[in-house]
């Protein structure tokens, strides 16, 4: 991250230094209101680390960058994409001329890179989902393992009560975080913790998290939880309070190995659809059927 943010601090200083023009016609399109911004914002870009805590943002048309959404991997995942392919061939090369200069032995550690770096495009894969139509259902926010299935204590909620489906994601899942039913966003809160392992009893409690508490057009409160783990130290959420989502589309992610929770009013109507050890893909599998009504009235 140190990193990309560096590498933005210099395009955007190019920028302003060579392409004059560009930068001016950005600011021409650039939409919304950030008063006193302490955000450097030229073009789509630069809203990466900032979305949900500032006012401007930019059309879809506007955006040049819009084709990189459609690689295959996440955006917000391809800085550490570009870093460690970097990484990887440079070591490569170096190995490579080693085994050819020094000895043969340099060979061996070619096969651990090269499934390394593999491993780390593969956890950045982006799928796309088919997304199912059912008005009633709640999509699983993760792919991952069900972990847990079952009413806890939550003061937020009607009755001090909450349903609570937990998914540990592995390194080998998918990390892209998905919403699970329609709404609007009415809270984003982050809390510092710990990083103990996913599959912890205690890391829904004791590690760093970030809560996002949607609204139904019914009233219900749905809380999706994103939580870090042992290897996992970057949560990602480009979600801003107060805008529609739909079920289904991307809200963030994880980077590397976490775990991510969806909670709502504890109520008898619900019709469960997983179970402990059920295996879930985000914005497909469907966790919950919801009753018309508003849960908990």
């Amino acid at each position: 991250m140190s990193i990309e943010l560096a590498w933005g601090r210099l395009r955007r200083a190019l920028l302003r230094r060579f392409r004059p023009g560009y930068v001016r016609r950005m600011a021409e399109k650039r939409q919304g209101q950030c008063a006193g911004c302490p955000h450097d914002i030229i073009d789509p870009r630069d809203l990466k680390f900032c979305r949900n805590v500032c006012g401007y943002w930019f059309r879809p048309e506007d955006d040049r960058f819009r084709w990189r959404g459609r690689l295959g991997l996440a955006r917000a995942g391809l800085a550490e994409v570009v870093i460690f392919s970097l990484l990887f061939f440079s070591l490569a090369g170096g190995l490579t001329a080693a085994a050819l200069l020094i000895h043969e032995a340099f060979w061996w550690p070619l096969p651990v890179l090269a499934l390394l770096w593999l491993e780390v495009i593969y956890f950045f894969r982006d799928p796309e989902r088919t997304i199912p139509t059912d008005e009633a259902a709640l999509l699983s926010p993760a792919d991952g393992t069900v972990t847990h299935v079952g009413e806890v204590d939550d003061p937020d909620f009607p009755g001090g009560r909450a349903l609570r489906v937990s998914i540990f994601l592995s390194i080998f899942n998918v990390h892209v975080n998905r919403l699970p039913r329609s709404g609007r966003v009415v809270g984003l809160r982050y809390f510092p913790g710990a990083f103990l392992d996913a599959r912890h009893p205690e890391c829904a409690a004791r590690n760093e998290q970030l809560w996002i508490d949607l609204e139904e057009r019914q009233g219900r409160l749905v809380r999706v939880k994103q939580i870090s783990g042992a290897i996992a130290r970057r949560i990602v959420c480009w979600l801003r309070p107060g805008e529609e989502v739909r079920a289904g589309e991307r809200l963030g992610m994880i980077k590397f190995g976490s775990r991510t929770e969806v909670l709502l009013p504890a109520s008898a109507d619900v019709e469960v659809k997983v179970k402990v050890g059920d295996k879930v893909k985000g914005a497909a599998t469907v966790l919950l059927r919801l009753p018309a009504r508003p849960l908990g009235n």
